[in-house]
């Protein structure tokens, strides 16, 4: 089974479950509390952040429409290009 990673970092199920294995894990090693606070606020707002760029790239992604070229064309200046006998088009 393959993870969407885009959705489990964005959803706030996976970061309150990500605080509590954090917080029991802190509080089992005998780490103060107000230190266990630290922690804990380090990991809301780092969460909040990676979602907030990942939920806004998503909604950018969707409202644009726009599809990749596959095959992008080079297109010349017609007044820079130059015939066969080494003349510019233009003169």
């Amino acid at each position: 089974m393959k993870i969407d990673w885009k959705r489990k970092l964005t959803s706030r199920k996976f970061w309150a479950a990500m605080i509590a294995f954090v917080t029991a894990l802190l509080f089992a090693f005998g780490v103060g509390e107000s230190d266990v606070t630290k922690v804990t606020g380090v990991i809301m707002t780092g969460a909040t952040a990676i979602a907030y760029i990942i939920g806004e790239g998503m909604v950018d992604a969707k409202s644009t429409n726009i599809k990749p070229q596959t095959n992008p064309e080079i297109i010349y200046d017609d007044d820079e290009y130059e015939d066969e006998e080494g003349d510019c088009d233009d003169e």
